[in-house]
């Protein structure tokens, strides 16, 4: 069981960012990107992060109909992995156990964490993204309830 973490929850994303020594930014998944981060209380992570525009496969509804230049394309535009974490402090750790990047399995992926009411800042520092070191910065918001668990709530309370 994860400690009381104000990290407890899910999170959407409103923006990421990667700098460069030279003060240079790229948005690796263009100017509004997608995705969730979602820390349990049993102290486990998920994280998943898309291109808001991705394209879709020629054959439809097969995860693997995509020809090698479609596979490319998708796995180039999403990023997602999943593990455990402990939050020390400025920093969260999620010691990685699934991921979209094989290297990553079996890491410690450590993030600064920066909390400004509904708002959740991660960064990292000095990381490796498309053979460049870069500074990491995503901004995340905590997700709105979702309407059929209102509802539900409702019911019950």
């Amino acid at each position: 069981m994860a400690p009381d973490t104000p990290l407890i929850g899910t999170w959407t994303l409103d923006s990421w960012f990667n700098q460069a020594d030279d003060g240079t930014r790229e948005h690796p998944f263009g100017p509004s990107p997608t995705g969730y981060i979602s820390h349990s209380h049993d102290g486990y992570v998920f994280v998943h992060m898309a291109r808001a525009e991705r394209t879709a496969f020629a054959v439809p509804n097969d995860p693997f109909g995509g020809s090698e230049a479609e596979d490319s394309r998708a796995f180039k535009s999403h990023l997602t992995d999943a593990g455990t974490y402990e939050h020390r402090g400025d920093q969260v750790i999620h010691s990685v156990t699934q991921s979209f990047c094989p290297n990553w399995i079996g890491t410690e992926q450590v993030r600064n964490v920066e909390f400004e009411d509904d708002i959740l800042r991660l960064s990292a520092e000095r990381i490796m993204i498309a053979g460049q070191v870069v500074d990491a910065f995503l901004e995340w918001r905590r997700a709105a309830q979702p309407k059929a668990l209102e509802a539900q709530l409702g019911e019950t309370g």
